[in-house]
Order: structure tokens, then sequence, then C-alpha cells
């Protein structure tokens, strides 16, 4: 069981025929803390009846939620999901939201210098506030965990290569980390070329590149781990990159061998993406069983 801070947006996700709480450091957090870890979430809610909504389902998923502070003034985070033929999705994100004014707290930095990994992304730092908050905290924090999320027209090359340098773990998606590369620089078409330079370029040892269907590729102190993927027929792809990137990292600090760590996330992720919604329940039989096929 390890100690684990999630930092950065909480906000409803709305389909056109429903909605539901998301957020990637949330759907994170939510999936650790299904696998036993001891979760807590940094974020900012509007004081209103979806701040308040938000609030009880942290509580009810058992992470603390100390850490999420009321905004008076702006309203709870909102995306607008959009769904094509093949389940993929794309968002239109209201600015701005509770989310973007994020304050240094004293619980904020106490919690973060207790943890024992920080997770945080790119689309937080879009506003100055939440920015400065994340720079503050990321000076106190053991081991932090990068996970890019690329939402234009929220980031921009300089944000995204300090986020990088701070980091000891990055997670991109295959467009991400060919995006970001090319900006640095690089005009590899090879993704393991690419994860090597992005590995220079920032100095970090471990990076991780998921590649949707075709499953991921986990680059650990010079080596190369790949899963290919598991076959789903696939509901929506909402929050299949965070459980995924929550399956490794759980297995990762609890010290399991990196090839069955990215086959254990694989697994998470593609049953995710073949149930609706960000945070669908799953057991550890379900993963098995897909692990074996």
């Amino acid at each position: 069981m390890s100690d684990i801070t999630c930092f950065g947006e909480v906000l409803w996700d709305e389909f056109p025929e429903h909605k539901k709480i998301g957020g990637a450091p949330l759907n994170v957090g939510i999936r650790l803390s299904s696998l036993g870890n001891n979760v807590s979430v940094i974020s900012r809610i509007g004081a209103d009846a979806d701040g308040r909504a938000i609030y009880e389902y942290i509580k009810e998923n058992g992470i603390n939620g100390n850490g999420l502070q009321v905004d008076d003034e702006l309203k709870t985070g909102t995306v607008k999901v959009i769904l094509n033929s093949k389940g993929s999705a794309s968002y239109n994100i209201m600015y701005p939201r509770a989310w973007d004014n994020i304050e240094l707290s004293s619980t904020a930095t106490k919690t973060v210098k207790f943890s024992e990994a920080f997770i945080y992304g790119s689309l937080i730092a879009r506003n100055e506030k939440s920015k400065e908050t994340l720079y503050e905290l990321l000076k106190i924090a053991k081991y932090k965990i990068f996970d890019v999320n690329l939402r234009e027209p929220y980031y921009t090359k300089e944000v995204l290569e300090y986020l990088m340098i701070q980091a000891d773990f990055v997670k991109f998606n295959d467009d991400e980390i060919f995006e970001i590369s090319e900006m640095l620089g690089s005009k590899s078409i090879s993704l393991e070329h690419t994860i090597q330079f992005i590995a220079e370029k920032t100095n970090t040892t471990r990076i991780c590149v998921t590649k949707g269907k075709h499953g991921a590729v986990l680059y650990i102190d010079g080596v190369f781990y790949h899963n290919s993927g598991y076959h789903v027929d696939v509901v929506d792809t909402v929050g299949a990159g965070d459980s995924f990137l929550a399956g490794l990292i759980n297995m990762l600090l609890k010290g399991a061998e990196p090839q069955d760590a990215i086959d254990f996330a694989c697994a998470i992720g593609a049953l995710v993406a073949s149930k609706a919604g960000a945070n669908p329940e799953i057991d550890k039989k379900e993963i098995e069983v897909m692990m074996t096929l």
C-alpha cells in the first residue's frame, strides 16, 4: 500500500445524454484507491451542487479529500465530451473553472511532503494560479509522475519542457510524444528513438507511451518493455489512459517487474475502454482473465 497524491482538475464529463464525474487526476486516484492505495486529491471545486457531489463521490471512494478547496466565485469544472463512431473522445473544456484557481495551502504542502508519489498533468498549468501552486509543490514532492495531457490551446513548449524536466516518470500517448519531441527539435519517426530523445533531453529515465488498442511501451533505465494490447469491443475511451497509468504506477511502486507492470496496466486500460465512463468497477479476476487472452 502506497501513499499517493494526485494534483489537478476535478470536473464533470458531460456526454450527450448523461454526465459523470471525472478529470484525469481524479480518475487516476479513483483507480489507485480501488487497487488498495492511500490516495489524496488536491484540487478546487465551486460552491455549487456539482462541487458538493464531487466531494461526496471522493469520500465514497475512500479518497482523502482534505485537499479539496472550495471557490466562492468560480464554478465547478465541466467538460463537453463528444464521442465518434468508434468511441474515441474529443473534449471542450470550460474555462475558467474552480480548478484553475488552486491555492498553495498548508494542507496541500503537508499532504505532498508525506506522500511517496505525486501525480500531476499538463492541463492544470493552463492558468497561472494553479500552475504556480504546482511548481511550488514539485519542489517538495519525493517521486514526481507527469501525466502528459495535451488539450489545445492549453499548453506551451516552455511549460511542457519544464514539467518533463521536473519529473521522475513521464507518461505520454503516442501522438503526444511525437508532437512534443518535434517541438524540441527531433525529426525521428521511430517511437523508441523518440523516447530516448525525450529521456536525454529531459534527463528522465522512466517513460511510458500508450498506443491505444496497440498497447504500450515502457522505458526504464535504458531498457524497453512492450505490450501489444488486449482486444476488446470499445464502448468509450474516456479514462482508459488514466486507469492504465494507475495500474502501472500501482505495480511499479509495489516493486513489480516492469513487464508485469505494463501487462497489468494494459489489461486495466482495455477493460475501462470496454465499459461506459471513466471509472467503471473492475475486479481483480477480470484483470487476471484479460491478461491470459
